[in-house]
């Protein structure tokens, strides 16, 4: 990496000179941490709102073995309301400028906070609309060489949860996700720099969460890393016996996380990072036999 002063002398960025395929960039199987930096976000809304908060939790993310941390300011919990770019601009650039030096994400739809906050180092845009949502969108991850994130969802936040259908989730979402790919190389990304996500939680039953992480390994079939964000979300508290459930615990987190990687998942999105990494060790050591790879 090589830091360089930004146009204005007053903060440095990360060029990253030698960008590498995603699944060399952080091998298998890789946590990314969460930083919601919103008032309503669904687990943590409130919780990292203010800059200093949220540059505490980003690195102690980093300190317990995030292999990156992924930086947003604009919900995207159902029924949630959009921002404009200004605020979730204001919201997000104090915080990529206090990780610098840190892998980051920013998980945004819009192009101007895309450039910005790839300027001020983020290496990965982890869109929830895979790249539709904002035409301008795609020519700034392919002009940065940036790492892209393309994730299912079934509408839009405000109503993904109203009523969603589908004559075989797994199938469908495979179906877009291989669109997806081939229209982000269209748009001069390169397919190595991508990875997709199913979109658990958005646009989905609990069953049907339930049957994309059982079914996660036909995703495999795409050719890209997957990545797997349930970490905390509805469908695990309905699965311990709460009906009205808005979140999940802890531990009901860890086992879906557990889960998805037996499956396939190539990175786990995790608000409780050193609990998901302590439980991969233990999942990946009974794989090789050994304490010590």
């Amino acid at each position: 990496m090589i830091l360089l002063a930004s146009p204005d002398g007053a903060t440095l960025r990360v060029v990253v000179s030698e960008l590498l395929p995603l699944e060399e960039r952080w091998p298998r199987p890789a946590v990314m941490g969460v930083v919601n930096v919103t008032p309503d976000s669904f687990s943590d809304g409130g919780c990292f709102l203010e800059p200093g908060d949220a540059l505490r939790h980003g690195r102690r993310l980093a300190a317990e073995g995030a292999a990156i941390v992924d930086v947003g300011g604009e919900s995207t919990r159902p029924g949630a309301a959009p921002v404009s770019a200004d605020e979730e601009l204001r919201r997000v650039v104090p915080v990529l400028e206090g990780l610098i030096g840190i892998p980051v994400s920013i998980d945004t739809s819009k192009a101007v906070v895309a450039r910005r906050a790839l300027g001020l180092g983020a290496e990965m845009v982890n869109d929830v609309t895979a790249l539709r949502g904002d035409p301008e969108l795609a020519a700034v991850v392919a002009e940065s060489d940036a790492y892209v994130c393309l994730m299912h969802m079934q509408g839009e936040p405000r109503t993904m949860q109203a009523a969603p259908s589908y004559d075989d989730v797994v199938s469908e979402v495979l179906g877009f996700l291989d669109e997806r790919i081939a229209f982000a190389v269209s748009a001069g990304i390169s397919e190595e720099r991508i990875c997709v996500d199913p979109g658990i939680g958005f646009g989905k039953t609990p069953d049907q969460n339930l049957e994309l992480i059982r079914r996660l390994g036909e995703l495999l079939k795409l050719g890209r890393p997957v990545l797997v964000g349930v970490s905390r979300k509805s469908t695990l508290g309905k699965v311990l016996g709460d009906p009205d459930a808005i979140r999940g615990s802890v531990s009901a987190s860890v086992a879906a996380a557990v889960a998805a990687y037996e499956r396939g998942a190539w990175m786990l999105r995790a608000h409780d990072v050193e609990e998901t990494i302590d439980a991969l060790r233990v999942v990946t050591a009974v794989e090789r036999g050994t304490v010590t790879a």
